[in-house]
């Protein structure tokens, strides 16, 4: 089993940047394949992105693409969201995810077993 806590979240203006953190204790992170979900108030989870665990492979929502960038630190047992050019629709709780992988990463929120307790991000307009 592996707990994950998530930080990093905030309250930013439109057009910054944030950088999310989410540090994982318990087991051997470099098995994990990691994932970031958001839901904003009123909707449903959303996909963001997500990383194998080795970090080679990454895939990012199109509504994310070329903002966002999913990375990981297996040395640290940290994964990290990095968050440019927000905008407000990006206001939301973000989780992070892991389940047990290799060189595979997964887009839907049930292929994952672990969660972190969510970090608030607010984009001011």
């Amino acid at each position: 089993q592996v707990q994950l806590v998530e930080s990093g979240g905030g309250l930013v203006q439109a057009g910054g940047s944030l950088r999310l953190s989410c540090a994982a204790s318990g087991r051997t992170f470099s098995s994990y394949v990691m994932g970031w979900f958001r839901q904003a108030p009123g909707k449903e989870r959303e996909f963001v992105a997500t990383i194998s665990s080795s970090g080679g492979r990454t895939y990012h929502a199109d509504s994310v693409k070329g903002r966002f960038t999913i990375s990981r630190d297996n040395a640290k047992d940290t994964g990290y969201l990095q968050m440019n050019s927000l905008r407000p629709e990006d206001t939301a709780v973000y989780y992070c995810a892991a389940r047990v992988g290799g060189e595979y990463y997964y887009t839907r929120g049930p292929e994952y077993d672990y969660w972190g307790q969510g970090t608030q991000v607010t984009v001011s307009s």
